[in-house]
C-alpha cells in the first residue's frame, strides 16, 4: 500500500470505513489488555521461584564474613551481595551500598539529600533560587515525576541515535551554574533501546560544569537485560571514565534486580566514587541501622556469582524475545511505508518507542484505550507529561501473554491507522475545492 499522504480524500475515506468497522468488531469483543508498564509476566517471576528455597528454617543465615544476618548491622551490605552487584555494575565492590529493593527510592533519596543537605559541602539545593535537571527526551517518567515532585526545573534535552545531544549538554552545563544534574538511562534506554556511544560516554566525563555540586544520575537499569545472545549493545564503564578526566565525582549510578529476581523484593545499590559514597554513608546512619540482610543473603545463595546471574537473564531473554519480535513484526507488516509512524527496535531493555504523526499520540492512546488496550499515557516520556510534537509513546510487551500481546498490537495498529488518516483528511483539502 502507498504511504497515507499520496492517497486521495475519497481512498482515504473509504478506506477509514473499512477500518472503523474492524475496530467496531474488536471493540464488541470488551478486551482487556495492558500494555502500560514494563512489568515482568507471571513467567518471568516463577524464573525466581528457587530463591524462595535457599533459605530454609533450617539453614545457616550467616554470610561469608561470620555476620548472622537476621541481626542487626552492617550498614553498606554483606561482602557477597556487594561483589555480586559491583560485577553487575562493573564497579569495585569498595564504591558501592546495597540497600533494600527500589533504585528509584535510592534516586530519590540522593535528590533529597542534596536538596537539605548539599553535596560535598556545596549549598543545599533547597537554598538556592533556581535549580535546573537536563531531560534527555523521550525519557523515564518516574525520573521527572521525581524532580518536579521537588520543584526543580527540567530542561529537554533531545536523544539521538548515540544519546542525549551532547553539544546541548556541555554548553547548558557549562555556561549555567543552575543546572546540577542530568537523568540518564544509558542502557537500552528508556523507552527508545539506545545506548550511549563510546564517544557521548566519554564527553560526558570529560564534562567541564560551572556548578561543583552538578552530578550525572546514571541509572544503569537495563545493563544486564539483553534480547540478543549475538546482538548486545556495549556500554562504555562512566565511572572509570570519569577518574580518567580527573571528574571523580560526578556521577551517581544505580542499578536492581528488579527484573531480575522479583520486582517488589530485589536488591538495589549506588556505586559511586569513594567521596560520595562516604557522604551517602554518613547520612544512612542517621537513617538505618541497615538494610534486610536476608534478602541480600537470598540473592547471593541463588545467583552464586556474576556468571549464575547472566544464565538467569538468557532465561528472561527466551521469554521477552518473542514478545518484542511480535510487537515489532506486526508494526513492519502493518504500518511500514505508510508514512504515518517510525519505531525503533531494540536489542535489550524493556520497551519499545514509537513516534507517530505530529499531534496524533494522545488521540492514538485513547483509540487503543476504547477498544480495552491500556498504554502509558502519552506525554509520560517528557518532563511534566508535555511532547511538544504529541507524538511519542511507549509499548510495554513483557507482561500480557503472547496471545493479549497479538490482540493488543493488532488494536495499537488499527488506532494509529484511524488517528492517521483522520489528521491528513483534516490537513487534506476537499478535492473539488481544489478544483475550482
Amino acid at each position: 500500500m502507498s504511504a497515507y499522504k499520496d492517497m486521495s480524500r475519497e481512498e482515504l475515506v473509504e478506506l477509514k470505513k473499512k477500518l472503523d468497522q474492524e475496530f467496531a468488531d474488536i471493540k464488541a469483543k470488551g478486551l482487556k489488555l495492558d500494555m502500560s508498564r514494563g512489568k515482568p509476566s507471571v513467567e518471568q517471576l516463577n524464573l525466581s521461584m528457587g530463591m524462595m528455597d535457599v533459605l530454609m528454617s533450617d539453614v545457616d543465615l550467616t554470610d561469608s564474613k561470620g555476620v548472622d544476618c537476621r541481626n542487626y548491622g552492617v550498614l553498606d551490605g554483606l561482602t557477597e551481595t556487594k561483589q555480586l552487584l559491583a560485577d553487575m555494575m562493573e564497579v569495585p565492590k569498595d564504591q558501592i551500598i546495597i540497600f533494600g529493593n527500589s533504585s528509584l527510592n535510592i534516586m530519590y533519596d540522593t535528590i533529597s539529600r542534596a536538596m537539605t543537605h548539599g553535596i560535598l559541602g556545596s549549598t543545599p539545593w533547597a537554598k538556592l533560587d533556581k535549580v535546573k535537571f537536563l531531560c534527555p527526551v523521550p525519557g523515564y517518567d518516574r525520573h521527572f515525576a521525581i524532580t518536579e515532585h521537588f520543584g526543580i526545573e527540567m530542561i529537554n534535552v533531545p536523544m539521538t541515535s548515540e544519546g542525549p545531544d551532547m553539544d546541548m549538554v556541555e554548553k547548558l552545563v557549562s555556561e549555567d551554574e543552575a543546572v546540577k544534574g542530568i537523568w540518564c538511562v544509558p542502557k537500552y534506554s528508556n523507552p527508545q533501546g539506545i545506548t550511549y556511544s563510546e564517544k557521548t560516554v566519554r564527553r560526558f566525563a570529560n564534562l567541564k560544569p560551572a556548578a561543583r555540586d552538578f552530578r550525572i544520575f546514571w541509572d544503569n537499569a537495563y545493563g544486564i537485560h539483553h534480547l540478543y545472545e549475538d546482538h548486545q549493545d556495549y556500554l562504555l564503564e562512566i565511572l572509570m571514565e570519569c577518574k580518567k578526566a580527573g571528574n571523580p565525582d560526578m556521577v551517581y549510578k544505580f542499578a536492581s534486580t528488579s527484573k531480575i529476581s522479583f520486582p517488589g523484593s530485589g536488591i538495589a545499590a549506588i556505586a559511586s566514587s569513594p567521596n560520595n559514597i562516604a557522604e551517602i554513608l554518613d547520612t544512612m546512619k542517621i537513617q538505618t541501622i541497615g538494610h534486610d540482610k536476608v534478602n541480600q543473603l537470598r540473592h547471593t545463595r541463588f545467583f552464586g556469582d556474576i556468571h549464575g546471574m547472566v544464565n538467569h537473564m538468557k532465561k528472561h531473554a527466551d521469554i521477552l524475545r518473542p514478545k518484542f519480535e511480535a510487537v515489532t513484526d506486526t508494526l513492519e507488516k502493518e504500518l511500514g511505508g505508510l508514512g504515518i509512524g517510525s519505531w525503533m527496535k531494540p536489542y535489550g531493555g524493556y520497551f519499545i518507542s514509537f513516534d507517530s504523526m505530529e499531534g496524533c499520540a494522545k488521540k492514538i492512546v485513547a483509540k487503543a484505550k476504547e477498544a480495552g488496550v491500556v498504554m502509558t499515557a502519552a506525554g509520560a516520556t517528557f518532563p511534566y507529561g508535555k511532547d511538544p510534537k504529541d507524538s511519542n509513546i511507549r509499548i510495554a510487551p513483557s507482561f500480557p501473554s503472547q496471545e493479549e500481546l497479538k490482540m493488543a498490537t493488532e488494536i495499537f495498529v488499527l488506532s494509529v491507522k484511524i488517528v492517521s488518516i483522520e489528521k491528513i483528511l483534516e490537513e487534506k483539502p476537499e478535492e473539488n475545492a481544489v478544483q475550482q
